[in-house]
């Protein structure tokens, strides 16, 4: 830049020396300042546009605003119903007064007793018996008209029969259950298992212990009939139970109402088998 025209350059001026100025970065900052005003003036058009038209809006509204109508408001007076009160309970009824004491005479009912333990008593003549009632007492009171019954002999005093049991009848369950005698029992159990025991091992039966259940009936005189077994654990020891319970001892039959009577029993048998 020549020297005269560098005091009437700008500082833009002095930045752009040399340098391209027409792709817009010196166009739009040589321009800055005239667009900000333009832009300030456009802005506080617009301000003062809307507080005016604020302002004229609040001054054509607050007229009717301000006046306030009053209007007289007439409360009318609510009558308030009264409370119907529950209507009192009736009275009760009266007592009706006790009937009147009829009139007794004393009849014992007849007791057997022995003849030292009876005592005399006044007998009431039959006419009096006629229009009085009969009670174990002698009461004073009106005739009653009525028909006069004895009064009920005490039923507590009959003598009350055992009831009849069928000698035929098996029970299933008795107050006192069929019993043998122990080491009787023993004895013929260890007399007989034995050798059904080495038949079934002798067999193939596996070493163990077998329980077979026996049921049987026990009779009056304690014989015993009707030998089953319950279960079976093969190998001929079901059968082996029921032979070994039929040849065994006699039994004491069961007791119901401390009556001999026939009845059911089961008795386990045990088998052991060992190996050979």
């Amino acid at each position: 830049m020549e020297a005269n025209k560098i005091l009437q350059a700008d500082l833009l001026d002095l930045v752009f020396e040399g340098r391209n100025k027409d792709y817009g970065a010196y166009e739009l900052r040589k321009r800055y300042n005239k667009r900000i005003l333009a832009a300030l003036g456009i802005t506080t058009a617009i301000a003062i546009v809307a507080i005016g038209s604020s302002l004229l809006a609040k001054s054509i509204g607050g007229k009717s605003d301000d006046q306030v109508q009053v209007r007289e408001v007439v409360l009318e007076q609510v009558q308030q119903q009264a409370e119907e009160k529950p209507p009192p309970p009736p009275p009760p009824p009266p007592k009706a007064p006790p009937p009147p004491k009829v009139e007794m005479t004393k009849f014992t009912p007849p007791v057997i007793k022995k003849d030292e333990e009876v005592k005399q008593e006044e007998i009431p003549p039959v006419e009096k018996l006629e229009d009085t009632k009969i009670d174990i007492k002698s009461e004073e009171g009106i005739k009653d008209p009525g028909i006069t019954m004895p009064p009920p002999v005490d039923e507590g005093k009959k003598v009350v029969e055992e009831p009849k049991i069928d000698e035929n009848h098996i029970f299933t369950k008795v107050e006192i259950e069929a019993q043998v005698d122990q080491k009787q029992w023993i004895r013929h159990l260890q007399s007989q298992l034995q050798r059904y025991i080495e038949d079934a091992a002798a067999n193939g039966m596996n070493p163990g212990t077998y329980t077979v259940q026996v049921k049987f009936l026990v009779e009056r005189d304690g014989s015993i009939a009707d030998v089953q077994a319950l279960n079976d654990p093969g190998f001929g020891l079901g059968k082996a139970a029921v032979d070994v319970v039929k040849k065994g001892p006699k039994w004491s039959p069961g007791i119901q109402n401390g009556k001999q009577v026939r009845s059911y029993h089961t008795q386990p048998i045990t088998f052991v088998v060992q190996e050979q």
